[in-house]
C-alpha cells in the first residue's frame, strides 16, 4: 500500500523537516479537518461538524448526505485558522477505515481530490491507530497500555513488534454502543455526552447497585450484549431506572478497566491511557486512574476535544507516517470497513510528532 513519500516544498530548510499534514475524519459521525505541525504550537487547526439524527440510530445514508453538504465548509474553517493555503500542506491524510462504508467514501473522495489537484502526497490512515497516537501525544505517556473505547469500538491494546496488539476487545457490542442503545430503548434522552456526563451518567446520579445484571469477563475479552439485554429486560419489569442505569454504568466500566489492568499485568507496562470518544466520560476516567494510581502506574486521559472524531488525530498520525515514507496512489486509496488496527504497521513508535523536529 505505501509508496516513497513525496517531500514538498518550502518547509524544509537544510533538512530540518517542518512538516505541515491535512487530516481528514470521516468514519462515523464526524466530518472533520485537522491541520498539524511539526513544530510548536503542533495543532494549528481543528473544524468538524457533526451528524446528529432526531431520532433513533445513525443512517449511514444520511451521514453521508451530511458529509457532502459540509465538507467544503469545513475544510475552509480548517484552512483559515490554520492561516494557510493547500500550496502550504506537505500532505493529506485520510482515514480510510475502519468505519461505515458510505461516510467514509466521501471523505476518501475529497482527500483524493485534494491530493491530485495540489500534487501533494497521499497518506493512509487507520483511524483505531489515530486515537492512540493523539493520546500518546497529548499525554506524553509514550509507551502505555490502550484502553480504547467508544460508540463503535472497545478494545484493549499495547505494542508489540512493529504494530499495536490487541490484547483485549468485546466479543459483541461496543461500550459506547451499549450506553447509546440503553438510553435509547429506555427514553431517557437521546444519547449525548456533555461535560463527560450521558445520559445514562445523568439516570445514575440517585442510582444504587442492584443486583440482577451479569457481568461478564472472558480472558481479557469482555462482552457487553448480554449486560445490555438484561438491564432492558429488568427496566420493562419496573425495576428503578436510577439503579439500572447506575449498575449498569458499574459493571460496563469496571469489567473494561479490570481487562485493562490485566493487560498491564500481562505487558509489563507501567502506563496506560483511555482514549475514543468514550473517554470522555469522568467516571470511567476516574476508574482508570484509580486502578493505575493501585499499581503505581501513570496514567492519562485524552482531554474531551480530542476524545471523539476529529481530523486533528488523523492529521498527526499522518505526519508520523508520512516522515517514515508511507503513503498510498490516490488510485489505490481504497476504504477499508473493517481494517483492523493489528494489521497496520506504526514503524515510528515510539516517536510521537513532537520527535520530528526535535521537539
Amino acid at each position: 500500500m505505501a509508496s516513497a513519500a513525496t517531500q514538498s516544498s518550502s518547509h524544509r530548510e537544510n533538512g530540518s523537516a517542518d512538516l505541515i499534514v491535512l487530516g481528514i475524519e470521516s468514519t462515523a459521525h464526524t466530518f472533520g479537518v485537522g491541520i498539524v505541525s511539526s513544530r510548536d504550537p503542533y495543532i494549528l487547526a481543528d473544524a468538524r461538524r457533526q451528524y446528529k439524527p432526531k431520532s433513533g440510530g445513525i443512517l449511514p445514508r444520511e451521514v453521508a448526505a451530511f458529509f457532502s453538504n459540509v465538507a467544503g465548509e469545513v475544510l475552509a474553517e480548517a484552512l483559515s485558522q490554520a492561516g494557510l493555503t493547500l500550496k502550504d500542506v506537505d500532505g493529506i491524510a485520510i482515514a480510510l477505515g475502519p468505519g461505515m462504508g458510505p461516510a467514509l467514501r466521501i471523505g476518501a473522495t475529497v482527500a483524493r481530490a485534494l491530493a491530485s489537484r495540489y500534487r501533494k502526497p497521499l497518506v493512509p490512515v487507520n483511524h483505531a491507530v489515530a486515537h492512540i497516537e493523539v493520546a500518546r501525544f497529548v499525554t506524553g505517556l509514550r509507551d502505555p497500555v490502550a484502553i480504547y473505547v467508544a460508540g463503535g469500538n472497545t478494545s484493549i491494546l499495547s505494542y508489540s513488534e512493529g504494530r499495536y496488539r490487541v490484547f483485549g476487545e468485546t466479543l459483541d457490542i461496543a461500550l459506547g454502543n451499549l450506553l447509546d442503545t440503553f438510553a435509547r430503548e429506555v427514553g431517557i434522552a437521546p444519547p449525548y455526552v456533555s461535560g463527560g456526563k450521558h445520559a445514562v451518567d445523568k439516570c445514575a446520579e440517585d442510582g444504587r447497585y442492584i443486583d440482577g445484571l451479569p457481568y461478564v469477563v472472558k480472558g481479557q475479552d469482555v462482552s457487553y450484549s448480554g449486560l445490555l439485554t438484561a438491564a432492558l429486560r429488568m427496566a420493562k419489569g419496573g425495576a428503578r431506572l436510577g439503579d439500572i442505569c447506575y449498575t449498569l454504568r458499574e459493571i460496563a466500566f469496571s469489567s473494561i478497566v479490570e481487562v485493562g489492568e490485566r493487560c498491564m499485568a500481562h505487558t509489563r507496562r507501567d502506563s496506560v491511557v483511555l482514549t475514543g470518544g468514550v473517554a470522555a466520560n469522568k467516571v470511567l476516567a476516574m476508574k482508570v486512574a484509580s486502578m493505575a494510581e493501585s499499581r503505581r502506574a501513570r496514567h492519562g486521559v485524552v482531554p474531551p476535544r480530542l476524545a471523539g472524531d476529529n481530523g486533528v488525530m488523523i492529521a498527526l498520525t499522518g505526519a508520523l507516517a508520512l516522515a517514515h515514507g508511507i503513503t498510498v496512489r490516490v488510485e489505490e486509496a481504497i476504504i477499508r470497513q473493517r481494517w483492523r488496527v493489528d494489521r497496520v504497521d506504526v514503524p515510528w513508535y515510539p516517536s510521537t510528532l513532537r520527535d520530528l523536529s526535535g521537539g
